[in-house]
């Protein structure tokens, strides 16, 4: 065992991620010192999470978070330092004396501190789609010059990383890799007929049948994108080419991806769909830590089914593939146009198949460019929210 305690920023920390990474980091209070949370709006958890692991710095969204905040760990006795602010997150991600960062918060909102992290050379453990899906170019590029180090969290991400050869360097044919392979649940929906899609309401569509998730990515599994994110995140971190990822549905969410190599071997890494599994895995590596997960019963399983993507059903991967094909900013605007149309979803408006017409209208109007930075990124994000705001309003009925 590592007699090295690693120093954690959590961003994200109330969220379905961050609650399992505090709940792993608990278990191994020796090996793990939690110095930053970010939290967003919901305050009583956050001082919860505080009184755990006593950070020395706590991030809320706005002044009324913070000030609610600091009432409540004065009252626990605890000296946290409040922070406020996207700037703050940038702040935590970066400070000397963390090492590791966990890359948790959901959506465009995780990018810059991704990238804070990166610029600082951490370790940066990836459950944030977005920073890779948006800028994944900048965020390598930040990566290569810091020679900070990317250990993926989800699942799938996760179980390639794992199935992949030691020192593996980016480069599929010198590794004698012939594909990847993300599987799939399928989502609530995998056997409901398509003339029932039209009415499904948002708790349907978080009824997630093997993972317990937030609802934005529930929704996505349910359409989903989330897989076609995954593809555009597998494309950057493992120097995949789009023709070189293929998705499978598997139900049981037991085999959780695999690799392929042009011996004919596939490897794969299975488990029960506990995110804790691969959130240890990455927070321990190269090592291994109990997790808390329960342990896989193959005999219990019975069985493990494969079937292709259903295009009909899931429009929304083809349309990740199509933005991955055409590069430049196409991911950004896919990215964008998606959470806009899901937020809608979740609050009752734009009905559920219409989440991949407005993702498809918006890829095919808005001019797709290269983007050098940052700032360039942001700009494109918010002109493909604006274009998806005004298309959604059309597309309610």
């Amino acid at each position: 065992m590592s007699s090295r305690t690693r120093k954690l920023a959590i961003l994200g920390a109330t969220g379905s991620i961050g609650r399992s990474t505090m709940d792993v980091v608990l278990r191994h209070r020796d090996r793990y010192e939690v110095v930053a949370l970010g939290g967003h709006r919901q305050v009583e958890r956050l001082a919860e999470q505080c009184l755990q692991v006593h950070p020395r710095y706590a991030v809320v969204a706005d002044e009324q978070g913070a000030s609610i905040l600091r009432g409540r760990l004065d009252g626990l006795g605890l000296d946290t330092e409040v922070l406020v602010g996207a700037t703050a997150l940038e702040q935590i991600a970066s400070l000397p004396e963390v090492d590791t960062v966990m890359a948790a918060i959901v959506g465009a909102a995780g990018l810059r501190p991704t990238l804070a992290a990166a610029r600082a050379g951490k370790r940066i453990l990836l459950a944030n789609k977005e920073s890779l899906v948006m800028a994944g170019s900048l965020l390598m590029r930040e990566i290569g010059v810091s020679g900070a180090r990317v250990l993926p969290i989800d699942s799938e991400h996760n179980a390639i990383f794992q199935s992949m050869p030691d020192g593996y360097a980016g480069d599929l044919d010198c590794a004698g890799i012939s594909r990847l392979v993300l599987t799939a649940s399928g989502g609530p929906f995998r056997n409901m007929p398509l003339e029932q899609l039209e009415g499904v309401t948002p708790e349907q569509a978080c009824a997630h049948p093997n993972w317990v998730m937030g609802r934005k990515i529930s929704v996505d599994s349910a359409t989903m994108m989330n897989k076609g994110l995954e593809v555009i995140e597998a494309h950057w971190l493992f120097g995949a080419k789009p023709s070189q990822i293929e998705v499978v549905i598997h139900p049981q969410s037991v085999i959780h991806s695999m690799v392929q190599y042009v011996d004919g071997s596939v490897i794969a890494q299975l488990g029960n769909p506990d995110m804790r599994t691969p959130i240890a895995h990455a927070l321990a590596y190269p090592e291994r830590i109990e997790a808390g997960v329960r342990p896989l019963d193959l005999c219990e399983v019975g069985q493990l089914s494969f079937e292709r993507p259903d295009p009909k059903r899931f429009p929304c991967l083809r349309l990740a593939y199509e933005a991955l094909e055409r590069g430049g900013t196409a991911c950004a605007i896919l990215n964008a146009t998606n959470e806009e149309a899901v937020e809608d979803f979740l609050a009752g408006g734009l009905p559920f198949r219409r989440i991949a017409d407005v993702i498809a209208e918006v890829l095919d109007v808005q001019e797709v460019g290269d983007a050098s930075s940052i700032d360039e990124l942001i700009a494109v994000d918010q002109a493909a929210r604006a274009l998806a705001r005004k298309l959604i309003g059309r597309r309610r009925t």
